[in-house]
């Protein structure tokens, strides 16, 4: 993937918790409840319904019938396809977007209409997994000093193409190896917990003290699988069983930086290299080649599904202490990630910055997933 959110990376913060990713997008879905917590609302909140048993995943579902489709935002969910659907490759689905592009902007009735007769709900799988990716915000320096001490690595001359004839075989190096060698190419200094952070998310935008903005950009991988810290952490009496969110990961991190920290961050082995470029102040683009849209794009298994494809997301029962209790709306399928595996797994993109982080952060819950089947012939 040649965007800024890398197929490896799109599994976003929250998959921290398991094992672990132009134009102006469409404004998000407004919320009805405050989140359960002090802090900021997660952006974008969702609309929330009483929870009741969703339909059977093993035939088609009527419209009517997903949990919480009459508290949808439907126009701003048909805005964000018009946006987007130009990355669907399916022919039934190009037709459907051509369709949607003449329509033009509609308000809420017309673009409800419109979802309903131009498409058909069909389960994808048994119940999954939902969680959630942002666009990072960090400081750096320009030179190292005792708390940016880990220094942000160009992809290196001799990293052969994840993507060469028959994959890569075995990793380039592991992590450890990796930040052993020196330093005189380094882009930009960080805290240690905001890289292994940035890596994995894949893109973020870095800080400067004068004032300066630069997007650090996904420039390849070591080629060693992403594995993981949460459960590990957990298992060792570091994060509490409710608490393996990612601001729990950080701030452990952080509070024990330097070999304690660094020991925990090389369970992980996979290592991102990074390029820098001017921030525009949009929100990356996705495997797909669009822009992100908050709340309304997510990564998926490509090996399941299609980008630009439609899924109604019905997603409960957080795991994690602090959680917003549901994610109930339409998403578009415009990227991908390495721990995003299996028929009903997503992982939604929240936008930029430390609120996105903050609620992605918090994210994992059980998912109903449906796929929009498009209908070349609209209903009547």
């Amino acid at each position: 993937m040649r965007s800024s959110f890398p197929a490896l990376a799109a599994a976003g913060l929250a998959a921290l918790s398991l094992a672990a990713c132009a134009t102006t997008p469409a404004p998000p879905p407004k919320p009805v409840v405050p989140p359960p917590v002090a802090a900021a609302a997660p952006p974008p909140a969702l609309p929330q319904t009483p929870d009741h048993a969703p339909p059977p995943h093993h035939t088609p579902a009527a419209f009517a019938a997903l949990p919480g489709w009459s508290d949808e935002d439907h126009a701003a969910a048909l805005a964000a396809f018009q946006e987007t659907c130009q990355a669907a490759s399916q022919m039934d689905l190009a037709i459907v977007c051509a369709r949607a592009r003449k329509l033009g902007r509609v308000g809420e009735a017309d673009a409800r209409r419109f979802l309903e007769t131009n498409f058909r709900p069909e389960p994808a799988g048994e119940p999954g997994l939902l969680t959630a990716y942002f666009a990072p915000v960090y400081q750096a320096r320009t030179a190292p000093d005792a708390e940016f001490s880990a220094a942000v690595r160009p992809r290196p001359t001799d990293l052969p193409a994840e993507d060469a004839p028959g994959g890569r075989g075995a990793p380039y190096a592991s992590r450890a190896e990796i930040e052993a060698r020196p330093t005189a190419d380094a882009l930009a200094w960080m805290r240690p917990e905001d890289l292994f952070f940035l890596q994995i998310q894949g893109s973020g935008v870095l800080t400067f003290p004068d004032g300066r903005r630069e997007k650090a950009m996904f420039d390849g991988t070591n080629g060693a699988r992403f594995s993981g810290i949460a459960t590990t952490m957990r298992d060792r009496g570091l994060l509490a069983d409710d608490n393996t969110s990612g601001e729990a990961i950080r701030a452990w991190l952080a509070g024990h930086r330097g070999p304690e920290a660094q020991g925990v961050m090389n369970l992980n082995p996979r290592y991102v290299f990074f390029r820098l470029g001017p921030d525009d102040g949009r929100d990356p683009e996705g495997a797909a080649g669009e822009p992100l849209v908050p709340g309304r794009s997510v990564a998926v298994d490509l090996s399941r599904h299609e980008l630009g494809e439609m899924f109604w997301i019905d997603a409960t029962a957080p795991q994690l202490a602090g959680a917003f209790p549901a994610y109930r709306r339409l998403a578009i399928a415009l990227d991908t990630g390495g721990a995003i595996k299996g028929d009903a797994r997503a992982d939604l993109y929240l936008g930029r910055g430390p609120e996105a982080g903050l609620a992605a952060g918090r994210v994992k819950h059980t998912l109903y997933l449906y796929r929009l089947a498009p209908l070349a012939t609209p209903r009547s």
